[in-house]
């Protein structure tokens, strides 16, 4: 049994798809004070709606409101109703301090004073 929908519906069917992906995703791109839901991602990029302006260079990519990665990414091409951008350059961010040096595994972590008598 063929069924054919008209171009109406199928692009219906493609927005109500594209909004629950964006809505049930915590994955965020951000870029300078605008914030894009991510619909898919993978180990090389990642997947945005095809409404999403095209970018293209440095962003922030986040898990929530926390930061994960900066990026540098590259629009690869259109597959559908995604627009795909592959990654140039991955930093992972750091939830510490950066140290200038090393710093041993069996460091304390605190001193205790010497018991009050």
């Amino acid at each position: 049994m063929d069924v054919h929908m008209s171009p109406e519906v199928l692009e219906g069917l493609r927005r109500a798809r594209n909004q629950e992906l964006e809505r049930t995703s915590r994955l965020r791109v951000v870029v300078g004070d605008d914030v894009y839901p991510v619909l898919r991602s993978w180990e090389g990029g990642f997947a945005l709606s095809v409404d999403a302006p095209h970018l293209r260079g440095t962003v922030e990519f986040c898990n929530g409101a926390r930061l994960l990665h900066e990026c540098l990414i590259v629009c690869s091409a259109q597959e559908g109703a995604e627009m795909v951008y592959e990654y140039k350059r991955l930093s992972r961010v750091t939830e510490g301090r950066v140290l200038d040096f090393e710093q041993a595994d069996n460091a304390p972590v605190a001193y205790l004073g010497a018991p009050e008598a």
